[in-house]
C-alpha cells in the first residue's frame, strides 16, 4: 500500500512506514552528499513499534532497537507513542504496583541505550510522582533525563476513562520530580533548546492536549518551539485517519512549526477498539511522511524538517510577533532547558519531496481545482479591471507562444463573463525579420478559432525605417542582429498595441510572464514589459505550458483549438527576432539565459524563502540531479543571480496585475520591494 502525501504524489520509500531492517538498508546504499544539517534543515523520526501489553521490558527493548536505527541515520528528534512502554490499552492496570516498577525499569532500560547518542528521544510511560498517577512523556538525551512532561487534558468521555487513572498536570504540586534517582523539571511548559542546531526548540505534549481549543504547544510555538512533538493513544475509528491529517496539518500551519504526531499501533487490545500505528510528520500545513495504516510490524517514518523555512515564514509573520508580545509575560515563564544535539551524519539524500516546478501544482485529487483557481484569479482580475475602467475592448498581441496565448485564452474567458461579443478583442499577429511560418500559423487558427476579432500588422517596414533613422547596418541588409536589432521589434509590436487601443478605446492587454520578470528578459519602456494590465505577470513560464496543457486536457476547446495549443505547448520557447542559422536552427530563449524550468525553481526559493544561494544550489540537486549536474545548476543560478538583481528596474515600473500564488509576485506594490541599484556581491560569494 503506498501512502499519498497532501497533494496526492505518492509518499517515497523514506516516507512511509517501513520496518527497522528496511530504514537500515535504505540508510547503507545511500549516496553521499552534502549533510542536509548543513543547508538548516533537522531530521526528525516517529517510530510505531509492535506492542507488548503490560510487558515493558519487551516494550523497551523494540523501543531501543527503533532508536538506535533512527539515531544512526541521523535523526536529532525521535518520538515514540503514548503510555508506549505499557501499552494504552493496559487500563486499570496502570495502577498496578508491579506494572508501574516495570515501567520503571524499561524506561532506565531506554534510558541506558541513548548514552553517547545526542538524540532527543521522547517516550511514554506512567509514572508516580508524589500521590498521584501521571501519564507522561519523557525526554531522554545522552544517558540523562531532560524532563517529564505530564498531561495536561485527561479525556474522560466515550471510549476514554484518563480520569479514573491519572491525575493532570495542573494538580501537580511541583515543578521538580525524582525519576530514577534523578531531580528533573517536571510539567507542560519545558522547551528544549538545542545550543548547536539554530531553531530546534522542541515541546512534548500527549495527546488530547494537541486536540483542545488551546493545546500547550500554542504557547510553545510562541515563545519559539519549532517541532512540537504529541505523543498519542488514538484508536482508530471511522473518518479519524482523515481527521488525524487535518489536525497536524493545521496545527503546524497555525503555529508555523514542524508537528509530530505518532499514535498506538498493532499490539494494543481489541476488546473494544481498533488501533492503526498512524504517524506523521507535517511541516508549516505539508505533509512530509505517515506511516502505513493498520501494519502489523514495526514502523518508522524520519523527515528532514527545514528549520529555515519556520525561520524565515515567522520573521515575514508580523501577526504573529503581535501575538508574541500580547502574551510576553505568560511566555517568559515557560522554563527552557537546553542541550547540546551534536554532529549528526545524515549525509544522503534529503528525506523530503522537493518539488521540481514549485509553482505548478502536483498531481492529484485537488488538481483540478487548483487549476482552475489560477484561471478564475486571472479572469476575474481583468474582469474587474474592464469594469472598473469602463472599458469594453481588449487589444492584444499574439504570436503563436505560450505567453499569448495563455494572455488571449484569459481574454475570452473575461468577456464571456462580462456578456461581451467576443470580437471586443481585437487581437494583432505581428510577424517580422524571424517570425516561423508554424507560429504564424498558430496565431491565426487561434484568433478565427476562438472567435476574436484577428489581423495581421506587417512591421518589418517600420522597423526598416527605424534602423535606417538610427543608421543601424542591418537596415541595409547586413546580419548585425544585436540587441537594438531585437529590440525595435519589439517595440514596434508595442507601440503599434497602444496607438490601436487609442484607436479603438481598449485597453492593451500585457502578456510577459513572471520568469520573464525575474531574468529582465523584457524589452523595457515601449516593449513587451509595458501593457494597461498584464494577467501573466505574477505566472511562471512553468505554470504557463502546464495551464494550457490542462485546459487541452479538461476538453476546454474545440478540437480545432486543441491541436494548436498543444502545437504550442511542444514548440521551443523562443522570441523568434533573430532569423534562424544556416543550420536552420531558430533562436531559443533557454539556450541563451537558461532553463526556465531550472530558474523557476531558482526564483520560488529566494524570493518566497530568502534562502542563501548554496542552500537553494543544494536543494536544486536534490530535484533535479537526473537532469543537470551540479556544474550546470551552479552556472545556471549564477545566471540568474546576477540578471535578477540588474532587473530590478524593470519591474519597479511593470503594470497591474493579480498576484496569482503563493509563491508571490515581483510587484512593487506587492510582495517583492527591492532597490533598483543593490549589489550582488554577498549572492555570489555565498554561492562560491
Amino acid at each position: 500500500m503506498v501512502q499519498a502525501s497532501h497533494t496526492g504524489a505518492p509518499v517515497p520509500d523514506y516516507a512511509r512506514g517501513v520496518s527497522a531492517k528496511r530504514t537500515a538498508r535504505a540508510k547503507t546504499s545511500a549516496k553521499a552528499q552534502d549533510s542536509a544539517a548543513d543547508h538548516g534543515f533537522v531530521r526528525v523520526s516517529a517510530a510505531v513499534p509492535v506492542v507488548s501489553l503490560a510487558d515493558p521490558q519487551a516494550n523497551a527493548r523494540r523501543t531501543v532497537d527503533l532508536l538506535t536505527a533512527a539515531a544512526d541515520d541521523g535523526a536529532a528528534v525521535i518520538a515514540f507513542p503514548e503510555l508506549g512502554l505499557t501499552g494504552y490499552s493496559v487500563d486499570d492496570l496502570v495502577q498496578q504496583d508491579a506494572l508501574l516498577d516495570a515501567a520503571l525499569t524499561g524506561l532506565d532500560t531506554v534510558r541506558a541505550a541513548t548514552t553517547g547518542r545526542s538524540a532527543l528521544v521522547c517516550v511514554g510511560v506512567p509514572l508516580r510522582i508524589g500521590d498521584g498517577l501521571y501519564n507522561t512523556a519523557v525526554v531522554l538525551h545522552d544517558g540523562d533525563i531532560l524532563g517529564v512532561v505530564p498531561k495536561s487534558y485527561l479525556p474522560n468521555y466515550r471510549e476514554f476513562y484518563e480520569q479514573r487513572l491519572f491525575a493532570a498536570a495542573r494538580d501537580a504540586p511541583v515543578e521538580e520530580a525524582t525519576v530514577l534517582g534523578r531531580e528533573v523539571p517536571f510539567g507542560p511548559d519545558l522547551l528544549f533548546e538545542a545550543r548547536d542546531v539554530p531553531g530546534l526548540v522542541l515541546h512534548v505534549e500527549v495527546c488530547e492536549d494537541g486536540w483542545v481549543p488551546i493545546p500547550p504547544s500554542t504557547w510553545a510555538a510562541l515563545a519559539g518551539a519549532t517541532v512540537l512533538v504529541n505523543l498519542s493513544g488514538s484508536p482508530v475509528t471511522v473518518g479519524k485517519e482523515a481527521y488525524r491529517r487535518e489536525l497536524s496539518t493545521s496545527t503546524s500551519a497555525r503555529n508555523v512549526a514542524a508537528h509530530v504526531y505518532v499514535a498506538s499501533g498493532f499490539g494494543e487490545s481489541t476488546t473494544d477498539l481498533a488501533w492503526d500505528g498512524d504517524a506523521l510528520i507535517t511541516e508549516n500545513g505539508t505533509l512530509l511522511a505517515r506511516t502505513t495504516a493498520f501494519a502489523t510490524e514495526d514502523q518508522t517514518i524520519t523527515a528532514d524538517v527545514d528549520l529555515d523555512r519556520l525561520r524565515q515564514e515567522r520573521a515575514r509573520m508580523i501577526s504573529l510577533r503581535d501575538q508574541v508580545g500580547d502574551y510576553a509575560e505568560h511566555l517568559r515563564g515557560l522554563r527552557r532547558i537546553p542541550v547540546t544535539v551534536g554532529p549528526r551524519h545524515d549525509r544522503g539524500p534529503l528525506r523530503r519531496t522537493v518539488p521540481r516546478f514549485p509553482f505548478v501544482p502536483v498531481p492529484g485529487s485537488d488538481l483540478d481545482a487548483r487549476c482552475r483557481e489560477v484561471g478564475n484569479i486571472q479572469v476575474q482580475g481583468l474582469t474587474q479591471r474592464l469594469r472598473s475602467s469602463g472599458i469594453e475592448n481588449i487589444v492584444i498581441g499574439v504570436s503563436g507562444g505560450l505567453d499569448s496565448t495563455l494572455a488571449l485564452l484569459v481574454a475570452v474567458d473575461a468577456v464571456d463573463r462580462l456578456g461581451l461579443p467576443r470580437t471586443n478583442i481585437r487581437a494583432y499577429t505581428m510577424p517580422g525579420f524571424a517570425t516561423g511560418d508554424a507560429t504564424l500559423g498558430r496565431a491565426l487558427t487561434l484568433m478565427e478559432s476562438l472567435g476574436v476579432t484577428g489581423a495581421e500588422i506587417d512591421i518589418r517596414p517600420a522597423c526598416r525605417q527605424m534602423l535606417a533613422d538610427i543608421d543601424h547596418p542591418a537596415a541595409d541588409g547586413e546580419q548585425v542582429y544585436d540587441t537594438t536589432f531585437e529590440n525595435v521589434q519589439a517595440g514596434q509590436r508595442t507601440s503599434l498595441l497602444f496607438r490601436l487601443a487609442n484607436e479603438h478605446n481598449a485597453l492593451v492587454l500585457g502578456t510577459g510572464d513572471l520568469s520573464e520578470l525575474a531574468l529582465g528578459w523584457c524589452t523595457y519602456g515601449v516593449g513587451d514589459q509595458m501593457s494597461h494590465y498584464n494577467v501573466n505577470g505574477s505566472v511562471p513560464k512553468t505554470l504557463i505550458r502546464h495551464l494550457i496543457t490542462w485546459m487541452i486536457t479538461g476538453n476546454h476547446y474545440d478540437a480545432k483549438t486543441a491541436a494548436v495549443l498543444r502545437e504550442v505547448v511542444d514548440d521551443v520557447i523562443s522570441p523568434e527576432l533573430v532569423p534562424p542559422g544556416e543550420d536552420g536552427a531558430i533562436q531559443s530563449t533557454e539556450d541563451t539565459v537558461g532553463p526556465y524550468e531550472l530558474h523557476d525553481f531558482f526564483l520560488y526559493y529566494l524570493t518566497r524563502y530568502g534562502y542563501r544561494p548554496r542552500k537553494i544550489a543544494f536543494l536544486a540537486r536534490q530535484a533535479w540531479s537526473e537532469s543537470y549536474d551540479d556544474a550546470t545548476i551552479s552556472k545556471w543560478l549564477t545566471v540568474f543571480l546576477k540578471r535578477f538583481m540588474a532587473n530590478q528596474f524593470k519591474r519597479s515600473a511593470m503594470p497591474n496585475g493579480p498576484k496569482v500564488g503563493s509563491g508571490g509576485s515581483l510587484s512593487p506594490r506587492g510582495d517583492w520591494r527591492s532597490p533598483s541599484d543593490a549589489s550582488i556581491a554577498a549572492w555570489l560569494q555565498d554561492l562560491d
